[in-house]
């Protein structure tokens, strides 16, 4: 995917620093942006994500008519790096006055991190996502799967009307059935080409997790509209003989296919488009705030919460006995162990792995898909608890635990490695969206 721009000059103006300087564009950015023929102001413009101006002068100005009739985005980028130059915050804040979406990036990162997402946007009207599922909310723990929203069909509607994405449901119980009879030996063959440290997983549970993978990557390689997936595999886990923790693992890896735990197509939305429009390493958990007491601590079978400074301040960060699904690529350590939870089959297996310790940021898009939860953290280590549904979980140290308490949208978030408020606020920009700090 490539942001399609349009260069315009402005008619009295266009000289060689303008010409030099979309040359030093098409070379910086050329795998972020691909560049229309440029077109004078005032000129009809060709379909694309956005205008750029590689050069401003002061008939800007004089030029906001035609400025007005300009009906995408923005982009300034005027300097040799790559990003606005200093002397243009002038005509930048002049138009921005006027109420005109500009963006002015200040690092060549988030001048491509702005293409790619502007790139993104045109593509999702093309995305499918799978969910196979059947009889969300009356199955397993139906007494705490009945209440999510992902499962509406107004929720559905408001992915496809707010990005464009399409979301398709599949039976989970017909894709449980396919994946048990694929051979053994095909599910022998297909690991062949992938190291999967494993420890206290037999080979039937290894082949079981394989097939579900191989019956997955069937369905999604039938369609290249489809980039992300998921399916009920905790509510209506007696479908399969298998969780889907290493599937999602190889295609991610595989395919760049991003995933969603439980089905959860809102988290399957936000992860998507954060990963794709940033290239960060990003991964979905379950959150328990320290200040959730004991209605947090007894759901994973836990007397008490670990021993810290601020403890009103920090989250627990556990999702099926570990950390969550974690790709290979994003970890600091990863092992396939056996299942945690009692929900699932007994042949199940779970990944138990970590994200590198340090800055984190936690995202997430609110119901009604205009705003983004932004909440930079800390890593601040592991813990663990033998024997309970918290075998491996992060400690995470937030600004303000109470604030977040108040607007916490899900029990289910988003976790990006890094501090990412600003890359996420630009991104948020280009797609419509509030950002909400926590």
């Amino acid at each position: 995917m490539k942001a399609r721009l349009i260069p315009v000059f402005f008619p009295k103006s266009r000289d060689e620093e303008f010409d030099n300087q979309l040359a030093r564009l098409n070379e910086l950015i050329k795998e972020e942006a691909e560049f229309l023929q440029p077109v004078a102001l005032g000129s009809a413009l060709p379909e694309a994500d956005a205008v750029v101006f590689p050069q401003l002068v002061g008939d800007a100005y004089k030029g906001i008519g035609d400025i007005k009739k300009i009906k995408i985005p923005l982009l300034a980028l005027t300097s040799e790096f790559g990003t606005v130059n200093m002397w243009d915050w002038e005509i930048v804040s002049f138009l921005k006055s006027k109420g005109y979406k500009v963006f002015s990036p200040y690092t060549l990162d988030l001048t491509k991190k702005i293409c790619r997402t502007l790139a993104l946007k045109r593509d999702l009207k093309h995305t499918k996502f799978l969910l196979f599922q059947d009889n969300p909310g009356v199955g397993m723990q139906a007494e705490i799967f009945k209440r999510f929203f992902w499962w509406e069909e107004s929720c559905t509607k408001l992915i496809k009307k707010k990005f464009g994405i399409t979301l398709e449901k599949r039976s989970f119980k017909q894709l449980g059935e396919t994946a048990k009879n694929i051979p053994d030996k095909d599910a022998a063959q297909a690991l062949k080409r992938w190291n999967i440290p494993a420890e206290g997983v037999s080979e039937r549970m290894l082949y079981s997790a394989a097939k579900v993978y191989l019956a997955v990557k069937q369905e999604v390689e039938a369609d290249e509209r489809i980039k992300g997936a998921g399916m009920n595999c905790l509510n209506e886990s007696f479908y399969s003989d298998s969780t889907p923790c290493l599937a999602w693992n190889m295609l991610f890896e595989q395919k760049g296919l991003i995933w969603a735990c439980e089905g959860d197509s809102m988290v399957l939305t936000t992860k998507y488009i954060i990963n794709k429009a940033l290239d960060v390493p990003i991964i979905m958990s379950n959150i328990y705030p320290f200040l959730m007491g004991m209605a947090a601590l007894k759901h994973e079978k836990i007397k008490k919460f670990p021993d810290v400074d601020e403890p009103e301040n920090h989250l627990l960060v556990v999702h099926c006995g570990y950390l969550g699904v974690v790709p290979q690529s994003f970890a600091s350590q990863w092992t396939l162990r056996p299942k945690v939870l009692a929900i699932v089959d007994d042949n199940a297996t779970m990944i138990d792995a970590r994200l590198p310790e340090g800055d984190i940021t936690l995202a997430k898009l609110d119901p009604t898909l205009s705003k983004l939860m932004v909440v930079e953290g800390t890593l601040e280590g592991y813990t663990q608890y033998p024997g309970t549904d918290c075998r491996n979980g992060a400690v995470v140290r937030i600004p303000d635990g109470h604030n977040v308490m108040d607007k916490f949208y899900s029990h289910h978030y988003l976790l990006i490695t890094g501090h990412r408020k600003v890359e996420l606020k630009y991104m948020a920009e280009v797609l419509d969206l509030e950002i909400e700090e926590a």
